[in-house]
């Protein structure tokens, strides 16, 4: 999951989306992309599910499953909302134990609230949403569809068998285009493919099921340097609902028969909890918040996205490799192993062998390792933590295909070597074009991601200034792909100003318009080549400058490698040009 995106959820008509309160009555929508902090705006037909209890939490009445003793919703007739030309229910719904099933005597639910007090409530941030879940404040987690939607999110009943989150079946790459889809492991299925052999050759590192064993020692270990004075880090486990203490239960059973964790009578502990992803699955989160706080920060460089596209100009053809269970790849630094524990709700305490996700350096010390191990190789490879990018071209007499073969074979016999391992359903062998970081790289250069830009084009018209905002932070993300961008923007970014009265003009219906137009018009940007001179084109209005690189190809065309601009400041506008 990936950052957290503020504003409101808007749930469209048919359209599933989860909402969740604490005891403030506040409401945050967990999403694959984070948190979405902000009430959920319904369709005439979205029904909110969601009962507040005396207390202020906003949940519903739960009853207990005799088969499986999971926690169930209640029947949706009493998780339906109130029709507005309705009369209100005679009887006032009883509040039930989420852990036993049976009823609270003396505290009843409030009746359900409709989609406009819905509206009203105030908005939870990430922060606050993760405090409340610590705190056991989250009640029920609900779903919010149209009725008669066969809609179904995260539900025990279409869980995939394998509910724990499994990253060697999770997609990495969203690929865009068909031309990507299904181009592995097809590919290993035919003796003609020039890559066939050498992947039959490392089946034992590239294969639809890498072993999962601890790893050697290679010379990189993950250290945890806490702050001088700190005692110990120790976070109280909080209960949670038996199935996900199964699972928790499972995924630490399977750890342990790996020799990645053992027993643990360490002063320091963490707690364990799930989330839910929506493929119905699970992953595991340890709050290292206390032992995080406590560490003192890594200063290892994060490699530049732009530094790593142009080390691949004048390249014709790429792979793109993902490794399995990156994290666990890495030993931790023997003092640091106690530092750590993770709680279980069922009353055991783990220690990690390996390097656990979640600690605050584990990032940097990971790149670490792989910027060591495939430094060698910098000329044909790119690394960007648990993605490896192969590029190749023609060269010393070698079609690009045979020099690619050759780096591949360099790449997988270090991964071999090293003990590292692929998974052979997300990578891309061969291609002319492949996924980068946000965008699509190939021959041709970058061009930015299909459905980033149908996302940008297909908004609706902003409401507020959190909704545009919103939509500009998604814009933003491609300047480089539009010249003029800060001018285009002005219109729209005076609405965002502190002291600004919100008025959505026919001026920033103009600017809002001419965005769309010109990312979805947007070039396909040339990598810059070094050997080759660039030029600048410059200009400049009362209000932005901007500029474009430009650079001629080997076939002589004249190519945009890059749009920059940006607004001028409030001295600038007074400075006279000489």
């Amino acid at each position: 999951m990936q950052g957290v995106v503020a504003g409101s959820a808007h749930v469209e008509k048919g359209a599933g989306g989860v909402a969740r309160a604490n005891k403030s009555g506040r409401v945050g929508t967990p999403t694959t992309q984070g948190v979405v902090a902000g009430s959920a705006r319904a369709t005439e037909d979205a029904r909110a599910g969601a009962r507040a209890t005396t207390s202020g939490r906003v949940g519903a009445p739960t009853v207990k499953d005799n088969k499986s003793d999971k926690v169930t919703s209640a029947p949706k007739a009493e998780a339906s909302s109130r029709d507005a030309d309705s009369t209100a229910e005679d009887k006032v719904p009883q509040a039930f134990d989420v852990f036993t099933g049976e009823p609270k005597v003396g505290e009843v639910l409030t009746p359900l609230p409709t989609v406009a007090e819905l509206l009203e409530l105030e908005e939870l941030s990430y922060v606050e949403f993760m405090d409340s879940l610590k705190a056991g404040e989250l009640a029920e987690m609900e779903l919010l569809r149209s009725e008669g939607s066969s809609l179904e999110l995260n539900s025990s009943s279409v869980m995939d068998p394998e509910v724990l989150e499994d990253e060697r079946t999770s997609k990495r790459f969203k690929l865009s285009e068909p031309v990507h889809q299904g181009l592995r492991p097809p590919l290993v299925q035919d003796p003609s493919d020039p890559y066939y052999a050498l992947l039959k050759e490392f089946s034992d590192v590239v294969s639809d099921d890498p072993p999962s064993v601890l790893p050697p020692d290679r010379g990189v270990r993950h250290e945890i340097d806490l702050v001088p004075g700190t005692k110990y880090c120790t976070t109280r486990q909080w209960p949670l609902p038996k199935e996900q203490v199964d699972v928790i239960d499972a995924f630490f059973a399977a750890k342990h028969a790996a020799g990645m964790v053992r027993e643990s009578k360490s002063p320091h502990s963490s707690p364990t909890f799930c989330v839910r992803k929506p493929n119905g699955k699970w992953r595991m989160v340890h709050a290292f918040n206390k032992l995080n706080a406590a560490t003192i920060p890594a200063s290892t460089p994060i490699p530049r996205k732009d530094v790593l596209q142009n080390n691949m100009a004048g390249c014709t053809i790429f792979s793109a490799l993902d490794m399995v269970d990156g994290y666990y790849q890495l030993l931790m630094r023997e003092s640091d192993i106690p530092l750590t524990a993770v709680s279980t709700p069922s009353g055991m305490l783990w220690e990690w062998l390996v390097m656990p996700q979640g600690l605050s350096n584990a990032p940097t010390t990971f790149n670490r390792l792989v910027t060591q191990l495939f430094r060698p190789m910098r000329q044909f490879v790119q690394t960007y933590f648990d993605d490896i990018f192969v590029h190749s071209r023609a060269s010393a007499g070698k079609t690009a295909v045979e020099s690619h073969l050759g780096h591949l074979r360099e790449v997988l016999l270090c991964m071999r070597e090293n003990r590292l391992y692929a998974n052979i359903n997300k990578c891309i062998f061969g291609v002319e074009e492949i996924p980068f970081l946000g965008c699509f790289l190939g021959k041709d250069g970058v061009r930015a991601d299909p459905e980033k830009v149908c996302a940008i084009a297909q908004w609706p018209v902003s409401v507020s200034q959190k909704d545009l905002r919103k939509w500009l932070g998604l814009a933003n993300y491609l300047q480089k792909y539009s010249a003029n961008y800060a001018e285009m923007t002005r219109p729209l970014t005076n609405l965002l100003k502190k002291d600004a009265v919100w008025s959505w003009t026919s001026e920033a219906q103009q600017a809002f318009e001419a965005i769309k137009r010109s990312l979805q018009s947007a070039p396909i940007l040339a990598l810059p080549d070094e050997e080759r001179p660039f030029s600048v084109v410059c200009d400049a209005s009362d209000f932005a400058i901007g500029c474009a690189l430009l650079q001629v190809d080997a076939e002589g065309r004249e190519r945009v490698v890059s749009f920059q601009s940006r607004q001028l400041k409030a001295a600038e506008k007074t400075e006279r040009s000489v």
